[in-house]
């Protein structure tokens, strides 16, 4: 069975991600873990690096690796949050709740002597309550969306920092292929 052979090229266009990130990818982690990847091959009368079947394999569990911590990560995020208002939302119950009772127990004492006043009196403390309960679904979305602007914000910092590593790692990348080249060339002139 023959192995079928891919240029770093043809592998980026099967993952659906560009050539460039693919090389960064590589570099990365070929220093990370002392690796060598790829071999030369003439293709088109132009030396190439093609990558094995083992080494398709291995790139792409890298970047299946990168996105479940990507991915773990915001669903983390994302339980925390949820996490969060849903125990604020509990104390905002509990404290309506006790209210309440409050409320009832009073009026229940006032009845017999004042129904009209106590009638009154349970007017003003529902509003008085549903004031409460608006101030405090207002806090909770505040308080949401505050995370949410943090979230995007250190979204938006990874991206940067993935951004700035991504352009050094090419920046690497692009320099090695062309003390490569050269090496290649010159080994071609004495040749």
């Amino acid at each position: 069975m023959s192995e079928e052979l891919k240029t770093i090229k043809e592998l980026a266009d099967e993952l659906g991600i560009s050539k460039k990130y693919l090389q960064n990818k590589i570099s990365y982690e070929k220093k990370k873990q002392n690796l060598s990847i790829g071999n030369w091959k003439k293709i088109s009368g132009k030396n190439t690096i093609v990558l094995s079947d083992k080494e398709q394999t291995l790139i792409k569990s890298w970047l299946n690796s990168l996105e479940d911590k990507q991915e773990d990560k915001a669903d983390s995020l994302e339980d925390k949050q949820e996490d969060k208002a849903d125990s604020l939302e509990d104390k905002q119950e509990d404290k309506a709740d006790s209210l309440e009772d409050k409320q009832e127990d009073k009026a229940d004492s006032l009845e017999d002597k004042q129904e009209d006043k106590a009638d009154s009196l349970e007017d003003k403390q529902e509003d008085k309550a549903d004031s409460l309960e608006d101030k405090q679904e207002d806090k909770a979305d505040s308080l949401e969306d505050k995370q949410e602007d943090k979230a995007d914000s250190l979204e938006d910092k990874q991206e940067d920092k993935a951004d700035s590593l991504e352009d050094k790692q090419e920046d690497k990348a692009d320099s090695l292929e062309d003390k490569q080249e050269d090496k290649a060339d010159s080994l071609e002139d004495t040749v």
